[in-house]
């Protein structure tokens, strides 16, 4: 594998909120909008965005509700984000270790 597979890797992963959101949600059955964003270290509108293309792409779930009177949202990986999840750490490991062995 050569440089040239780097156009090959899944872009709507790649980015570092969106990476951080599969991986997260990953290792954890759902994770909340809270979770989240204090996991990842980022502002309100920049996790609704990045999770909102995850979301239209079948890479998560998200589900809205009420605990008591707060809104809550939940956040969870679905069978395709996990495929997409497995697929990009498969290229990225090819392409560390196409690296390491040149």
């Amino acid at each position: 594998m050569g440089l040239a597979h780097l156009t090959e890797l899944d872009r709507l992963i790649h980015e570092r909120i969106r990476l951080g959101i599969v991986s997260a949600l990953a290792v954890n059955t759902s994770l909340s909008f809270n979770e989240l964003k204090r996991l990842l270290r980022t502002t309100d509108g920049n996790l609704s965005v990045h999770a909102r293309k995850l979301e239209e792409a079948g890479y998560i779930t998200c589900a809205k509700y009420f605990e008591g009177r707060q809104p809550k949202t939940e956040y969870r990986l679905t069978e395709a984000g996990r495929q997409a999840l497995e697929r990009y750490l498969a290229h990225m490991d090819a392409l560390i270790q196409s690296m390491r062995n040149h």
